[in-house]
Order: structure tokens, then sequence, then C-alpha cells
């Protein structure tokens, strides 16, 4: 396939529709190694974590990060699953940051007004560049799918983390973003008739917001079961409240919506401003555990969050609810 100047080799590939393995897609995960057998290749971000999986001294890169100074030939170990040759063909675009909102003391929302519109499935993402920071980063669309031409996003401050300082040091609106996306494909498709399970810890409701909204313009609870569980520290970690709320009321007690602090109990505040949704503590997959006992058939798993909470969640689908791999949907960019 055509590489572009300076143009990553994972990105020039599946927007060619190459079926090339990834996960994250920004040099974090390194699902996408592979290795160089002639030709050269230039490196990328020195300082991607995903370059301490490689054996640099056979050869070894991440196509994600690696650019071609020419032709050359690489050797790609992994697979791609077949399911993402269905999926939006990922494109560049190029975005005007706007909408920037603190939601907490340590999480930001902002949209991005995009051109072109950018055609994605519910839970994909995207990765987004900014001047002055190395690499991309990658953040679930929160908002519904289609061709959209405003994309919303949410990010939690990490500590040392160069996109969230950027973020957070100023309102940003009105500043240019490179994009490129979709990306992922743990994506909720209606048709497969199943019934909704979603497990997400702080900026990890982003997607399954998307996966919801998509639910609900479908009718989709009419038929089916929802259970939804969303994570934070504290009463005052919480944020999109409002949506959730929203969204189980609509449903008519076919969607349950689960909201669990880690450390305290909620405030009777909190619950009687969202009557619709239910409050417990305890992390939010041992939360999901106790709740979710005999309720697993016919049921696909969504999980999204920072990765020792994705850890918890997928051991107690796979060990206790025994579901099987095809139903349980995540992305490794955490």
């Amino acid at each position: 396939f055509d590489c572009d100047a300076n143009e990553k080799l994972l990105y020039a590939g599946l927007r060619q529709g190459i079926l090339l393995p990834y996960e994250c897609g920004t040099g974090t995960c390194g699902t996408c190694k592979a290795r160089c057998v002639s030709g050269p290749v230039e490196p990328g971000w020195r300082g991607a974590p995903g370059r301490s999986y490689l054996k640099e001294d056979r050869g070894e890169f991440l196509l994600c990060q690696e650019t071609a100074a020419g032709d050359c030939t690489v050797y790609v170990p992994g697979k791609a699953p077949v399911e993402i040759a269905a999926l939006p063909r990922p494109v560049y675009h190029w975005g005007t940051l706007g909408a920037y909102a603190r939601l907490t003391s340590d999480v930001v929302s902002f949209t991005l007004a995009v051109n072109p519109g950018m055609d994605f499935a519910p839970g994909q993402f995207a990765v987004c560049a900014v001047p002055g920071v190395e690499g991309g980063r990658a953040y679930s669309m929160v908002n519904d799918s289609g061709q959209a031409e405003t994309l919303e996003f949410v990010v939690k401050a990490k500590p040392g983390g160069k996109f969230s300082e950027w973020i957070f040091a100023a309102n940003r609106d009105r500043t240019r973003v490179r994009v490129f996306g979709p990306l992922g494909r743990a994506v909720f498709r209606p048709e497969e008739d199943k019934n909704v399970l979603c497990i997400a810890g702080g900026s990890g409701i982003a997607g399954m917001i998307s996966i919801l909204a998509r639910a609900h313009a479908a009718g989709y609870f009419a038929g089916h079961r929802g259970h939804v569980f969303f994570g934070v520290r504290t009463a005052t970690d919480v944020f999109y409240l409002e949506r959730l709320n929203d969204f189980a009321a609509a449903s008519r007690g076919n969607l349950e919506i689960t909201v669990a602090l880690s450390e305290g109990d909620a405030p009777e505040g909190l619950k009687a401003r969202y009557p619709a949704l239910r409050f417990a503590t305890g992390f939010v997959h041992a939360v999901a555990a106790a709740a979710m006992a005999g309720k697993y058939e016919n049921v696909v798993a969504f999980v999204a969050g920072p990765p020792p909470m994705v850890d918890g969640a997928l051991r107690m689908l796979i060990m206790e609810a025994r579901l099987s791999a095809k139903d349980i949907r995540y992305d490794k960019f955490g």
C-alpha cells in the first residue's frame, strides 16, 4: 500500500482498507508491532510505552509510530479481526475545538467540529493530535454515531500525561486539532439482538454514552434489557448523571444504571436529584458482579476505564459470568 510522507504506516494501511492489527493506535499497547524486512523506516515517538514490548535489535517496531522513508517490506505477525472490515474506514479530519468545559476538578469535555464529518459506530474512538504534544491520544466519542460533523470527547487528568496537561492548562477553544478515525471494534450492533452490559470507570463512560444514545434512538430497550455500571471514587467525581438519568427514565424499567462510588456512600441529595439512577458503594466491577449474578443470558458486555478496573471487570466476565470472548468488548487505550 501507499504511504504519504511522514504518515504512520498503520494509518496509511487502515485508510486504504488494509486489515492491520491494532488496539490503541497511539503507541501504548504494542499490538501493532511489526518487523522490518527491507527498506528504510523512520522512528516516531521514542517515548511510546508500547516500545517496551519490542525487540528492537531484531528490527521490531510499532506500525502506529513509524513512517516509511522509501519503499519497504514489513512482516506483520498479528491478525486483524475480520469484523473490522464492516466498520467505517478511518480517514484524516481537521477539527476545531470548542465547548470546552470543566465537568469535575479533573475531568473536562470538549467538542471538535470536523470537516469532513465522521461516520462512526457507537463505541468507537479517534486519535487526536495537537501542536506541541508528541504523539496522538485516543479518546472515545461521547455523542451518537452516524455522519457527525461535531464530535464530543471527555478527558480525565492523568499525572504526566502530556495531552491532559495541555487540555487542562487553559481553555483551548478554537484550537485546530488533527483527527484520525474512527478506530476500534468494541462497537454496539443492534442487529445482534442481545441484552447490553456496560461497565465503565471514570472517563470510560464516554463510549458507553454513545452506545446508550444509539440504543435509545433505535428504541432498543423496548425489547431488550440493559445494565450500566459507572464507577468513580467519590460523589464529587460524578458527571453525565443527567444524561444517564434521562436514558434510564425513558427505558420504562428495562435499562438499569448504577453509579458505584469506591469511597463513601452517595448523599441523599444526589439520589433525589437523579431518581432513575441506582447508587452503590464499592469498586465498580465488584458492584457489577453482585448485581448481575444470574443475569448473563444473551448478554454482550462493554468495558472501558483505567487499566486496573478493566482487568478486574474482564476477570469477572470470564471467570464468573462465563461470557465468551466474542461477547466481551473493550479497547486497550487506557
